[in-house]
């Protein structure tokens, strides 16, 4: 009896210390939080689209600027574009290293669909409590209030709108509050840090891969973190151990030389956009699994990982009504277990001219733009080969550019397939080093294990770092899942930027 009254003691005991830990943490992240806003402003407010290398470079410049200021020795790794920045620091006797990827570049932007003066001038807003979403225009939903409102007790469910908010200076801008919170704290991580900073990733990361074989020296290490991406959709503190790649397809078919008047020639000239629609049905079924042989294959959801996989609090109702759907595709039989399985998807179509320029006319062309998400079991070599033998066993003969007058009197299908493989997919087992490492930082930071999650569907240009380096990676998602990333009016929430910074000083106290 009295050795289990001791041990209870002891418990209660080491439960006490935890949340005093907490404690603490949730006053220092607020603090430094707090202090980060203008300088999150700033950085939020330099120009990002990386279509415009020269104007993009500044925010290379601002990065560069900010880290040598913490102590860290930069370094620009030149690819043929926008470089990517490395910065360094070195901890005394440190034996292991971690290599932590942060992605600076965000989406161009529709400013005519922006509810603010600017996407590059953040706006900080709160809710309208009197706005009804089945009366109301969506521009009364949230309103702008001074951004001076953050250096008061400002209200967690503020949010700050700009484009990159959220994907991802957002997580960014965390890590260097985190950094100065972990300066004051006194906290000495016991491992060297390496900071890669991408400038491209919005555009496929093009030159990465090459990059990392370049720089395989510089970018050596232990473990990536990736402090990227959305936490689960319940605001949860979430751990993602995967990612799917992506490749992308684009598929041409031409028709007549040139558009025809429909009502010379409709009934007579075969319409490429009907071509096309015949075509891309003919890749899935009607419960929306691809149909091309071999497509799946090498993927096996055995019990165990569909137990690792129901770990996740996902509500399939709620995310159905959240996205305004009545079923799903049969690929699987819920969210998790389809994004296992590598997908087949229709970007856009065009074809001829619509609403105000509609024209009655049969198209001289129709064009489809496709993705390939990719799982680590799925070659894209093959895949890309399966659905160019499936084309082709529709009767489709293949052309480089324009077809020549001898292709267009020989073959009645013609079309133009061009393919491109960005990254493959990662994905590390739970039970690595650095997956346990950061469960028991963020069990010191929230009381609680986070949510784990296999795969996540969206891709992150990660495996050139797994793969080249051979080292595992693991993201840490911070931000909002309702944050509009890659959309007008993208948004981070800032009760998340703030438990963001909470994260990272726990990740920075976390011996390796």
């Amino acid at each position: 009896m009295l050795k289990k009254l001791l041990l209870l003691v002891i418990s209660l005991g080491c439960l006490t210390q935890v949340k005093a830990q907490q404690r603490k943490l949730d006053k220092i992240a607020y603090k430094y939080a707090q202090q980060s806003f203008q300088n999150f402003y700033e950085m939020l407010s330099i120009f990002n689209d990386a279509h415009y290398p020269k104007k993009t470079y500044k925010n290379v410049t601002w990065c560069k600027q900010q880290f040598e200021a913490r102590g860290f020795t930069t370094q620009e790794l030149k690819t043929k574009r926008l470089p990517l920045l490395l910065a360094t620091r070195k901890a005394k006797g440190a034996s292991k290293t971690i290599l932590i990827y942060l992605q600076i570049d965000g989406q161009p932007v529709d400013t005519s669909a922006w509810y603010q003066e600017n996407p590059w001038k953040p706006a900080l807003k709160r809710r309208n409590p009197a706005y009804n979403a089945s009366k109301d225009d969506q521009r009364k939903e949230w309103e702008e209030i001074p951004w001076e409102n953050l250096s008061k007790n400002y209200n967690p469910d503020y949010r700050i709108f700009a484009r990159a908010t959220s994907d991802a200076k957002g997580p960014a801008a965390m890590f260097l509050a985190a950094l100065d919170a972990a300066a004051q704290m006194k906290v000495k991580p016991n491992y060297n840090i390496k900071v890669i900073m991408d400038f491209e990733e919005e555009l496929g990361s093009p030159n990465l891969p090459q990059a990392v074989k370049d720089y395989q020296k510089e970018l050596a290490a232990d473990a990536l973190i990736i402090y990227d991406g959305p936490r689960h959709v319940s605001n949860q503190p979430t751990l993602v151990y995967g990612a799917r790649g992506i490749a992308t397809v684009t598929l041409e078919v031409f028709g007549p030389r040139k558009p025809l008047h429909s009502g010379h020639y409709g009934n007579y000239a075969p319409n490429p956009a009907l071509t096309l629609s015949q075509l891309l049905v003919s890749m899935k079924d009607q419960q929306g699994r691809v149909v091309i042989p071999g497509w799946y294959d090498g993927i096996t959801l055995t019990p165990a990982v569909k137990k690792i996989l129901k770990q996740v609090p996902d509500k399939e109702q709620d995310i159905r009504k959240k996205i305004g759907i009545s079923k799903i595709d049969r690929v699987a039989s819920n969210y998790q277990e389809s994004i296992q399985y590598p997908s087949l998807n229709i970007l856009g179509i065009e074809s001829g001219w619509v609403r105000k320029e509609t024209r009655t006319i049969v198209p001289a062309t129709a064009l489809a733009e496709m993705d390939i998400r990719l799982v680590k079991e799925s070659d894209p070599k093959r895949l890309i080969q399966l659905l160019k033998k499936h084309i082709t066993n529709q009767g489709f003969h293949l052309v480089n550019g324009q077809p020549t007058e001898a292709e267009r009197q020989k073959h009645s299908k013609l079309i133009r397939f061009n393919s491109k493989i960005f990254y493959q997919a990662f994905r590390t087992d739970f039970d690595t080093r650095v997956g346990k490492w950061l469960r028991k930082a963020m069990r010191t930071a929230f009381g609680k294990t986070p949510i784990q999650i296999r795969m996540a569907g969206g891709s992150i240009p990660i495996s050139p770092f797994v793969t080249t380096l051979n080292i595992p990676a693991v993201l840490v998602p911070t931000v909002n899942a309702d944050n509009n990333q890659h959309s007008p009016n993208e948004n981070i929430r800032v009760g998340n930027y703030v438990e963001g910074v909470k994260t990272m000083i726990a990740i920075l106290m976390e011996k390796y």
